[in-house]
């Protein structure tokens, strides 16, 4: 329930910032559209047509709300949140077309130029539009780094360059006035190159959303550490989350316990564990895997104190974890995490594998190259 009244807060916040930055861009675009067609002049004219596309963004956006908060159905039992992720395509696609309309009509403007005539009155609007800009970018990308929404990140960002264009706008009619130099077919072709730009990093980021980016360390962290605060629980590894969709998350992980548990105590301590990571994080933990920690075999212990000696000698090791060793069998398991930032992670790994195996030769060593989620 905690979980679900978050995630309804979420929607609602993401749909008013929306609305505001509708009704905000719609004015300023307007404004703009009216002064630049009086001025006869194209930088401010593409000035309006890009707040009207951001206005169009934030109806994409809330559109895509509206349906990613759908609730789950046969054909989609894990919800409809992804849909978040095809709106941002949506505004990325628009913000591109945007950015290349202006550009073409900027270079039109610099082989065929018609003079301006700018006003105070223009002065004014655009004075005003600055500020506006700024104080609406603040408060949506705010907003959106605090629900978690990459589409209102990427509004109030295009909305904070917004602001800076305008200035170049504004820059380029009062040194016209005074100088009687006209720049704004150049203003035109700097604004659309600052709408391509923001248009192909809100297309990155989302691709990036749908090809399965690392996710927040902080949430694993934390997350980890509601595992580990069950009382049968030594310690949690292989935390792996799935995206559903911002905020939506499927995930599983493993825990050491002792090997003196029965399937009973495990299947409470299961409970235990995914009605609080859900609770905490909205989080649903679909498998919980299982570690045994050997308790009662002090050869056992020795050989796992050995080798986590040898082991986190090598270089670029972050953990070592899934260990099992049976001394009748003469088997030892282990997992262990390497750094990516090592130049060859592979030679690092099989170089452990050797000393592992030189240190217990009548063993037999099955090591596994985990990777760091």
């Amino acid at each position: 329930m905690k979980a679900q009244k978050k995630q309804r807060t979420r929607d609602e916040v993401i749909v008013r910032t929306s609305l505001l930055g509708i009704a905000a861009n719609v004015f300023l675009s307007a404004s703009k559209a009216a002064v630049g067609l009086l001025a006869h002049s194209i930088a401010v004219v593409l000035d309006a047509v890009n707040n009207l596309s951001d206005a169009l963004s934030s109806v994409i956006t809330i559109i895509g709300t509206k349906l990613a908060g759908r609730k789950p159905d046969a054909k989609h039992p894990l919800g409809h949140g992804r849909i978040e992720y095809i709106s941002a395509m949506l505004v990325s696609a628009i913000v591109l077309y945007a950015g290349v309309t202006a550009m073409v009509e900027s270079v039109k403007k610099i082989i065929k130029p018609e003079p301006a005539d700018y006003s105070v009155l223009t002065l004014v609007i655009l004075a005003l539009a600055v500020v506006v800009k700024l104080l609406l970018g603040g408060y949506v990308k705010r907003t959106g780094k605090k629900v978690n929404s990459t589409s209102l990140v990427a509004s109030g960002s295009d909305a904070l360059f917004d602001a800076i264009l305008s200035g170049s706008v504004l820059l380029s009619a009062a040194i016209y006035m005074l100088f009687h130099v006209s720049l704004e077919a150049y203003v035109g072709v700097l604004i659309s190159v600052f709408i391509l730009k923001a248009g192909v990093e809100m297309l990155l980021d989302t691709m990036n959303e749908l090809l399965g980016k690392r996710v927040d360390r902080e949430l694993l962290d934390d997350i980890r550490k509601t595992i580990c605060k069950d009382p049968d629980v030594h310690g949690a590894y292989d935390l792996i989350l799935h995206s559903y969709g911002p905020e939506r998350y499927v995930g599983s992980a493993h825990v050491e316990i002792d090997d003196t548990m029965t399937a009973d105590e495990i299947d409470l301590m299961e409970r235990r564990i995914a009605e609080s990571v859900y609770a905490q994080h909205g989080v649903i933990m679909t498998g919980i895997g299982i570690y045994s920690r050997n308790t009662q075999d002090d050869a056992v212990r020795e050989i796992r104190s050995n080798l986590m000696h040898i082991v986190q000698a090598a270089p670029g090791v972050l953990q070592i974890h899934g260990f099992y060793a049976d001394t009748e069998k003469k088997t030892i398991q282990m997992d262990v995490i390497l750094d990516f930032a090592l130049e060859d992670r592979q030679k690092v790994f099989e170089e452990i594998c050797r000393d592992v195996q030189q240190a217990y030769p009548d063993y037999t060593v099955r090591m596994t190259l985990d990777i760091d989620f």
